[in-house]
Order: C-alpha cells, then structure tokens, then sequence
C-alpha cells in the first residue's frame, strides 16, 4: 500500500505531507530496524518527495484545545488544518476527530486512484 501511495506523489497525481515531528519518529523506528546509516538514508529520500508541515506554537496550542484524547493525533490534525491539507491518510482513522479535514484509511484514500 505504501508502494502505491509513493507511485502517486512520483507521479505528481498528490501532494504529501509529513510532520516535522513524525520525521524523528520515522528516523527512531527505523533505526532500531535497521541502523543508523540505513534510517538516516530513508529519511532523506523521504524528505525530497513529501513536504514538511511544521508543528509551531500555534498548531500545539489549536492541539491542546482539540477534544482528541491522542495529543500526538491532535498534532497531526492541527498542523494538517495549519498546512490547508484535505486529507490525513493513517491506519488509525477512527482515533482522529476532525470537521476540517477528511481523514481516510490508506485503503479508502487509495480507492480515489483506482
């Protein structure tokens, strides 16, 4: 599934974000997987084919006014409502709460390109 979203920012048919802060997260998880030298590589592939939203003050304050019970969601949400995005793509969509912005399971957003 993954493979099939990177086809479609490859091929300029979306335009993906990451947060600043799932950057150290990628890094971490894929360092304990493969080492330094390995997840240091993935991540800077990675950043020259998704743009980075940033997490300021202002998308942590509107993350801690949301009524979502998972901080680190109500910063994904935050940043994404910041950035204008219209969608979060995550394997976890019935955690995220949002009026402003659609969130889908890779599945169903990958639905869309088929």
């Amino acid at each position: 599934m993954a493979a099939r979203l990177f086809s479609l920012i490859d091929k300029a048919k979306i335009v993906a974000y990451v947060t600043a802060s799932s950057i150290t997260d990628i890094y971490y998880i894929a360092k304990k997987e493969k080492g330094h030298k390995k997840a240091f590589a993935f991540v800077s592939d990675l950043v020259q084919i998704v743009d980075i939203a940033g997490v300021d003050k202002n998308v942590v304050m509107n993350a801690l006014r949301s009524e979502m019970k998972d901080f680190e969601d109500a910063i994904q949400v935050s940043a994404a409502m910041q950035e204008t995005l219209d969608y979060i793509v995550t394997r976890n969509a019935k955690d995220f709460i949002s009026d402003s912005i659609n969130i889908d399971t890779p599945t169903d957003f990958l639905k869309r390109y088929t």
